[in-house]
């Protein structure tokens, strides 16, 4: 299914915009397709965890330059493998009914004009962690693009269903890229908020799975959801939401404080029960809302994470 071009037109009886105010229209229509394309939410939800390691890292506010380059970088790398992802996926885009606005497949921008915007922010992206961080850092950084876009968006999510598991790792590079870049290494600290992350991927993103699931059959992406049963996914979703809790109080002795471990408990009891709920509800005949994990997931990593900053300023 094509989608349509969006059709430009105005009632009889209205006038024509004058050529100034079209002018600021079109061009604020531009600037928002662009916006979209770095799927901001993403963004922001990729920097919820690495403020938090930088500042654990540094044990307390790191270097104002590196924060800011760090902030900055890694919003544009973000942005930009976002932006690359939406280049290579506009075929599949536009037969499912979650992603056919987004402005490829609406036709508001044209390919090409979006693999350079993609290409031009991860240049800009790793030439700014190059010049003020380390190489380290660096090159965890032009890694986590290569992976998501190459290894993930053009090969693993067209072809297998351990396409999320395997692409936890790009989602998760944040995270030890904060900490490389505050302390020039990645200790076990690191790397055990990187395990959060990389487990809270697979029940985050199965419920957004469960949810769209004819979507992804039609586009022919093989999805978990798509390729087994209702029992193998909420078995998985179940597994990784212990797995997440489990990281997360891993984490604790290894230099966190009280208010992170008591954060860590609640939120992972709460995390935990509504994926035991989901997983019930199934087995019941009750029709499922996996939405409610998705959007408590969300929640549960911007607490649990909350509480990292708050322990390391403490």
């Amino acid at each position: 299914m094509i989608t349509e071009r969006p059709v430009h037109g105005r009632p009889p009886g209205v006038a024509e915009p004058a050529p100034r105010a079209q002018t600021r229209r079109d061009r604020g229509a531009v600037f928002r397709a662009y916006l979209a394309l770095t799927k901001p939410a993403i963004v922001e939800l990729l920097l919820v965890t690495t403020v938090p390691t930088m500042i654990l890292a540094a044990g307390g506010w790191p270097d104002p330059v590196t924060f800011f380059v760090v902030l900055v970088g890694g919003a544009l790398a973000g942005g930009a493998a976002s932006a690359l992802n939406c280049y290579i996926d506009r075929d599949i885009d536009q037969l499912m009914r979650r992603t056919k606005r987004r402005p490829l497949p609406a036709h508001e921008i044209t390919p090409r004009a979006v693999l350079i915007f993609g290409l031009t922010l991860a240049v800009i992206s790793v030439v700014l962690m190059g010049a003020f961080t380390n190489w380290l850092a660096t090159a965890l950084t032009a890694a986590s693009i290569f992976y998501y876009d190459v290894v993930y968006t053009m090969w693993l999510k067209r072809r297998t269903p351990a396409n999320t598991f395997w692409g936890g790792v790009c989602g998760a590079a944040p995270v030890i890229i904060g900490w490389a870049a505050v302390t020039g290494t990645i200790a076990p600290m690191g790397w055990a908020l990187f395990a959060v992350v990389f487990f809270w991927q697979m029940p985050h993103f199965y419920a957004l799975a469960v949810k769209y699931k004819d979507d992804y059959a039609r586009a022919g992406i093989p999805m978990l959801p798509v390729v087994r049963s209702m029992d193998r996914v909420n078995f998985e979703i179940l597994v990784y939401t212990v797995l997440t809790v489990a990281a997360s109080l891993a984490a604790w002795p290894l230099g966190l404080g009280p208010v992170y471990g008591v954060t860590a408990i609640v939120m992972g009891a709460v995390f935990l029960g509504e994926a035991i709920r989901l997983v019930y509800r199934a087995k019941v005949g009750t029709p499922v809302k996996p939405m409610r994990l998705f959007h408590l997931s969300i929640t549960y990593l911007t607490v649990v994470f909350m509480a990292v900053a708050v322990d390391a300023l403490l």
